[in-house]
């Protein structure tokens, strides 16, 4: 099992059981951290085994005393079933600690950081502490674990539920429908989805059926490509984002100094634009792509750089499977150093759920230090 070094000791030894996808758990101990194999999704009974296994061998790697297990939020996920019983035979506390919190947590355990931070939290889902989904989050995260929510993006919904993440015509269709254009969606769609599926689709969103919201970055990735007709079903994680990404290098490296400005979280009249590129031809979708990627990181950097300014925060956490995409990541960075702001990543453990369970471990650490919860230490407004 590989140890990890940190810049200084976490303040409680903790076992954290990770994600509910690309699940990977560790064991935080003094001023080290070790990690288990990729197990990888928990919807699969081999890694929920495997999980159980790797727990128990950190368990044994322990140099001190076990404090507190920590789990994701979600009380259906197997990794939080097995956190609690361990806890329970352990007699310690099983620590609840909100996803896209863990994932700015990541970075400030890798780089020592105490002080607050503004994060930005951009992936696919998280269940957040309002219980809706989240997934493009800002947060201020200070000492000892205390955050709240500051903003996040605006909610798009998601016909079909888990469906839509793996068809993003149906995203698209969902901005047509909240811009008050649901009459579009069989014309434009029905060709390539087919005319019973564009109508019950059309159908669903009216009624709002089965058609729960998140706001979460990767479906507003995936509703660009759906837009932009660079893919309209994905077959594999992330496969319309790596499109659209694909698009966007191309024609960024073809205009240099092109720049797009946004100016607010809510991504909906953008998506009406890349819309309306979709019938130009190839030329304009690749220019839509580029428009999407530029457009949401300054939105991002605006909304972050006057929360920093607000908090009087000098930090800002970029974490979230979503900062695998080297478009975003840059120029939002850039932007941020722009304004004099220093902008830490997870480095290590990486952007995505495979490294959560440190970040999991190193608030709960906190949590157990500061005699609270997690939960207890979110704070409101």
């Amino acid at each position: 099992m590989k140890a990890q070094p940190l810049p200084r000791a976490a303040p409680a030894t903790v076992l954290a059981c990770g994600a509910y996808l690309k699940n990977r758990a560790c064991l935080l101990d003094g001023d080290q951290v070790r990690w288990s194999a990729l197990h990888g999704d928990l919807g699969d009974a081999s890694a929920c085994s495997a999980l159980a296994d790797s727990l128990d061998a950190l368990l044994a790697r322990a140099t001190t005393p076990l404090q507190a297990v920590a789990h994701d939020l979600h009380s259906d996920f197997h990794s939080t079933r097995l956190a609690q019983a361990l806890a329970r035979r352990l007699g310690v506390p099983a620590v609840a600690v909100q996803h896209h919190h863990a994932h700015i947590a990541v970075a400030r355990a890798e780089h020592g950081v105490d002080a607050p931070v503004i994060g930005i939290a951009l992936d696919g889902v998280g269940l957040g502490s309002d219980g809706s989904a989240w997934g493009g989050e800002l947060l201020w995260v200070g000492p000892c674990s205390r955050w709240r929510r500051i903003d996040h993006l605006a909610p798009l919904a998601l016909p079909g539920g888990d469906v839509a993440a793996r068809e993003p015509w149906r995203l698209a269709a969902a901005v047509l429908h909240a811009a008050g254009r649901g009459d579009e969606i069989v014309p434009r769609f029905a060709a390539q989805v087919g005319e019973p599926a564009a109508r019950l689709l059309q159908a669903m969103l009216q009624r709002g059926l089965n058609c729960p919201s998140s706001t979460a970055a990767g479906r507003w990735f995936d509703a660009a490509a759906g837009a932009l007709g660079l893919s309209l079903r994905q077959s594999a994680e992330a496969e319309a984002a790596v499109a659209l990404q694909r698009a966007a290098t191309g024609w960024l490296g073809a205009h240099p100094g092109f720049e797009f400005r946004w100016p607010s979280l809510d991504l909906q009249p953008l998506l009406l634009q890349l819309l309306a590129l979709a019938a130009e031809g190839d030329e304009a979708i690749a220019r839509g792509a580029a428009m999407f990627h530029l457009g949401l990181a300054d939105a991002l950097a605006q909304r972050a750089m006057a929360a920093a300014a607000e908090t009087d925060v000098h930090t800002v956490v970029l974490a979230g499977g979503c900062f695998a995409n080297r478009i975003l990541r840059e120029w939002l960075e850039q932007a941020l150093v722009r304004a004099g702001l220093r902008v830490l990543q997870p480095q290590l453990a990486g952007c995505g759920d495979a490294g959560l369970a440190l970040g999991q471990a190193w608030v709960a650490a906190a949590a157990c230090t500061a005699g609270a919860t997690p939960s207890a230490l979110e704070m409101q407004g």
